[in-house]
């Protein structure tokens, strides 16, 4: 049995706005998120790169303290999303309670404000020290945090998916999410990812030597895809959900149909854990397409992981143009943000839907001139109207992991 699944509500908290109509004027002009690092006691004052990707704009939660007691930030996060969505669904309680709705969300590694707290008493040597972690610390801090602080704020009983694979996790929940109702196991799927301002990866990247510091002045410059000038990533934080129902379903209940996902695929380069791989990348763009039963010149739009790292977007770039030659049009969303981590490949995916639905691509931001390096696909200098009926969002993480999602326009 193959189902058709589409997308009927979506809800995203990024450093361009939270919500559609944010979003979609910080695309229209060009706003970027990056800002300053904010200092912390431990990690900041010794980072090179100063620069990340920054929700700093209030959030009302008003989440009940039953729940708060064994939610880290991040889950705060995930959680306003997937409300928002299940608000927006017209989902009645009987459905999201009743098996047939599940989860697919996760992290890159729970909370690490809460982690941090704990790593502290490492170093204390005092029972008092021992005795301040407290019985929900593991709680807010384990890896599917997310996906679980979802299903207990909501009554959710179906089927539980944590993925947790760095910068491919949101996209690996909406793929892995796909599936689950295309074959039936599920009728539904609330899908998506979350990660809160943290350090730590900053560190970690500024340490490898791939993260921007070359615009601690000015922020709104970096990250720069693409562009000649481009000296590496900045790290980001953010959410984004989705829902994913079995189409029929969708259509009789009157559900807002935002888009179909016909094709998914996802692959392991096999080999290097760090250095991207062309062989894999390109690989998994053709499997995308072969699931989805497409021709490369039905694509519209390519939503490109583009890091900014200088190898990184070369690679991508040749795979682009070995799968799609240079008709589709190429965009960077990472340029406005920064690298969301968990969160990037479902905050891509709802910019997406967003720039389908009101007919425009937003361009990459700082594009100004193009590394001739990667200059064989259709980049986007500046904002072009233009209708999209099919696009790609491809997103690959540390560890060899490729995901590749096809979207087309509401049937």
């Amino acid at each position: 049995m193959q189902r058709r699944v589409v997308i009927t509500a979506a809800s995203a908290i990024t450093p361009i706005g939270h919500g559609r109509e944010d979003i979609l004027r910080s695309l229209r002009e060009g706003y970027s998120g990056v800002k300053p690092l904010r200092q912390d006691d431990l990690l900041a004052p010794f980072i090179h790169s100063q620069v990340f990707g920054t929700v700093d704009y209030p959030i009302p939660f008003d989440f009940k303290r039953v729940n708060r007691k064994t939610m880290g930030p991040v889950s705060y996060y995930a959680c306003q999303v997937a409300k928002e969505v299940l608000e927006a669904s017209g989902l009645e309680q009987e459905f999201i309670t009743s098996g047939r709705l599940g989860v697919a969300f996760g992290s890159t590694h729970g909370s690490p404000t809460v982690q941090r707290d704990i790593y502290k008493v490492f170093h204390s040597r005092d029972r008092a020290g021992v005795s301040s972690i407290g019985a929900v610390d593991y709680l807010k801090s384990m890896v599917h945090t997310t996906a679980v602080n979802i299903t207990k704020m909501f009554g959710i009983t179906g089927r539980v998916i944590a993925s947790s694979t760095a910068c491919t996790t949101s996209s690996q929940s909406i793929g892995f999410g796909y599936e689950a109702v295309r074959y039936g196991m599920q009728d539904a799927m609330l899908c998506g990812g979350a990660d809160e301002y943290d350090t730590t990866t900053v560190a970690v990247f500024d340490n490898l030597l791939a993260c921007s510091t070359a615009f601690n002045d000015e922020p709104g410059r970096t990250p720069r895809p693409f562009d000649v000038r481009r000296d590496g990533l900045v790290v980001g934080e953010g959410a984004g959900a989705v829902l994913l129902e079995e189409y029929e379903s969708a259509r009789r209940r009157g559900a807002t149909i935002l888009a179909e996902v016909v094709g998914f695929a996802c692959n392991n380069n096999g080999g290097d854990l760090i250095l991207p791989n062309l062989a894999g990348i390109r690989e998994t763009l053709r499997l995308a397409l072969r699931d989805a039963d497409m021709a490369p010149d039905e694509i519209d739009l390519v939503s490109a992981h583009a890091t900014a790292t200088k190898m990184g977007d070369i690679i991508e770039a040749q795979a682009i143009s070995a799968v799609y030659g240079d008709r589709p049009l190429v965009t960077a969303l990472k340029s406005y943000m920064g690298h969301t981590m968990a969160s990037c490949g479902v905050i891509e995916t709802i910019l997406i839907l967003y720039m389908m639905q009101e007919g425009f691509v937003a361009p990459t931001l700082n594009l100004e001139e193009v590394d001739e390096r990667c200059a064989m696909i259709r980049h986007v200098p500046s904002l072009v109207k233009t209708p999209v009926r099919a696009a790609a969002v491809q997103n690959f993480a540390f560890g060899g992991v490729n995901t590749g999602l096809i979207l087309r326009k509401e049937p």
